[in-house]
């Protein structure tokens, strides 16, 4: 869906205010500046806090790209032993793991034995401010 929204020309200041119509540029699609490949993008909101260290909290919105090859380092949609979860990739010397990002989870070790599938790699993260 095509939604234009308003988009100005500068970085907004943390500081003094400062009147904003002066500088609008144009229209803005998120589509355009969040998705790379519509087909292959999909929207999963997040439950539970294990990536709270990576920006990604509770009922925030990941934006999922299948069609990237996940690399080492990346945030990933995995089918771990057929459950999914949202995770740090370490893919290196034949060792890998899904790692969290809040100290008060442990990473998961991935045996030759199980089951794993990369879903998607998570490009861009969507959270409501309350």
């Amino acid at each position: 869906m095509f939604l234009p929204l308003p988009l100005y020309a500068f970085r907004i200041p943390a500081g003094f205010p400062s009147p904003a119509e002066d500088y609008m540029e144009g229209k803005l699609d998120l589509n355009e500046e969040l998705v790379d490949c519509a087909e292959a993008t999909f929207f999963m909101k997040v439950s539970g806090d294990s990536m709270v260290g990576a920006g990604i909290m509770p009922g925030g919105m990941l934006i999922v790209d299948r069609s990237l090859e996940a690399r080492h380092g990346q945030i990933v949609i995995a089918v771990l032993d057929g459950q999914l979860t949202v995770k740090r990739l370490y893919d290196r010397g034949g060792h890998i793991q899904l790692r969290s990002e809040n100290p008060k989870y442990q990473s998961i070790k991935v045996s030759r034995e199980q089951d794993l599938q990369i879903w998607g790699v998570v490009t861009n993260v969507i959270t409501r401010l309350d």
